[in-house]
């Protein structure tokens, strides 16, 4: 049989290197054999073969699931109440904080103040205040740490998601979810280690699939997009008059010859396209019995709001506790709604409803399973909105542009310490003036709490040392447990 490649190709400078390279390949097909040899190689570090070991400390959490809130909700109507902005509904807002400030599709309109129309009350024994439009997420407010003093440099949408998903505003850099996955690896070979779900509707950004992408790791560590609704993974399934056992012997030519190609050159990626075909057999088998939510007990069902059979992120929060069984290693759900620059009163009232219940029922149901210790929740948007009216304010009506001075967002588990509420704002909640969390703070924190230690966690790429949290990154030690 013909070789695929001349002795004289084989030994040309570039394949003396690939070649030299190919243990990273071996290492992956063997994986694949028996992912058991791969885990107990203590000498892999995470800047040559991706997976930390042993870590950097004993980690509190073992999974993350992120409930991130596309479009931006409104802190000033959730979370962080402003008597004074109220005082001050329809009147200037000072101009010793707005004068020279970037200020989204704001400029050139009157900068007057406007507050909530919502009710807040205090709740728990931390003493959270918290928007009368979110009463189940109130009633777990002992086990949620709620940072109110977030703030960003990205006054839009993409530029804002993609800094809360992979640490700068530039893209292409890989998504929290891949670093993750690239460090700790997966501890379930049916399953990817990185599941994206996404809900609903309304007039925000679209979801970009860059927004779970690998960048410049391993393409096997981006996020695989699981749908609640229909076919669970688009072309998974096998195509008609496509038998198992062909679709068996299909894998298996392509396997042989991706090896063979490996072997010549030392291509990690190819090893990583192996590991991706058998990773998409195996799911063939697995996914449908996951996704499968009717299985649950109508209790179950109904603590969620849950309704099999439809896409909605009440089912995709049930889907999220049963990948966190399963040890899916991060879990992403993104949920559109959030973006009300005009008509907010009602809109928000009615993305709260939807999100409220699924989320507080996830909480507890993790907890009774004796999950939530180990596993990281989070709940949050790319940036908040202003204190200043946008849009009709008449009938009580207004609408908030994009505000990145301050913003909120909470986490629970995985050690996170509950009913702690971080950081604070001025009377208007236009700037942070306690404890000011950076993006590249709050991911730090995340890998903190997974066992990294994020200066330590790299990847070389075309010259330099990359890693999530960009040159910047401090532990919020504040929120531990």
């Amino acid at each position: 049989m013909t070789e695929p490649y001349s002795h004289a190709q084989q030994l040309t400078r570039r394949h003396f290197f690939g070649r030299a390279a190919r243990g990273i390949g071996t290492a992956a097909l063997a994986a694949l054999v028996d992912p058991s040899l791969l885990r107990a190689n203590s000498d892999i570090v995470a800047n040559e073969r991706g997976v930390i070991r042993p870590l950097h400390r004993p980690p509190k959490a073992k999974r993350v699931i992120y409930l991130f809130q596309s479009g931006a909700p409104s802190q000033l109507d959730l979370y962080d109440y402003k008597p004074r902005l109220i005082e001050m509904n329809g009147k200037p807002m000072p101009e010793s904080l707005t004068k020279g400030q970037r200020i989204a599709q704001l400029m050139g309109q009157p900068l007057n103040c406007v507050g909530t129309r919502f009710k807040f009350r205090r709740h728990g024994r931390g003493g959270a205040e918290i928007s009368e439009l979110l009463p189940n997420i109130a009633s777990i407010s002992d086990e949620i740490a709620i940072i109110r003093s977030m703030h960003t440099e990205a006054i839009n949408h993409d530029p804002g998601v993609t800094l809360m998903q992979t640490g700068h505003q530039q893209a292409g850099r890989p998504a929290l979810g891949s670093w993750i996955s690239y460090g700790l690896g997966s501890e379930n070979d049916q399953l990817p280690a990185f599941v994206v779900l996404a809900s609903g509707f309304g007039q925000d950004q679209p979801l970009l699939s860059r927004y779970w992408g690998s960048g410049f790791l391993p393409t096997n560590h981006q996020g695989v997009e699981f749908r609640s609704g229909g076919e669970p993974i688009l072309f998974v399934n096998n195509p008609e008059g496509i038998t198992p056992a062909i679709r068996r012997r299909l894998l298996d030519g392509a396997r042989e010859m991706n090896s063979r190609h490996l072997d010549a050159i030392g291509d990690p990626e190819i090893a990583t396209r192996i590991a991706s075909f058998e990773m998409a057999y195996r799911m063939q088998t697995s996914v449908p019995e996951l996704m499968d939510i009717s299985r649950e007990p109508k209790h179950i069902l109904d603590m969620y709001g849950a309704e099999p059979g439809k896409s909605s992120f009440a089912n995709n929060c049930l889907l999220a506790r049963r990948l966190a069984e399963r040890d899916v290693r991060f879990i992403q759900l993104y949920h559109r709604g959030w973006d009300h620059h005009n008509n907010l009163p009602g809109d928000i009232a009615r993305t709260s409803k939807v999100v409220d219940q699924p989320t507080a029922a996830l909480i507890r149901d993790l907890k009774q399973r004796g999950l939530l210790e180990d596993t990281l929740v989070i709940w949050g948007g790319e940036f908040g909105r202003t204190p200043m009216n946008q849009g009709d304010s008449s009938n009580g009506n207004y609408g908030r542009d994009h505000h990145m001075k301050a913003f909120s967002l909470w986490m629970a588990g995985g050690g996170v310490r509950g009913g702690v509420t971080l950081g604070a704002t001025d009377d208007f909640g236009y700037n942070v003036v306690e404890d000011p969390v950076h993006p590249n703070d709050f991911q730090a924190t995340i890998l903190h709490l997974l066992g990294i230690e994020h200066t330590r966690f790299t990847r070389r790429f075309q010259g330099r040392d990359y890693r999530l949290t960009d040159i910047g990154g401090e532990v919020v030690r504040k929120i531990l447990a």
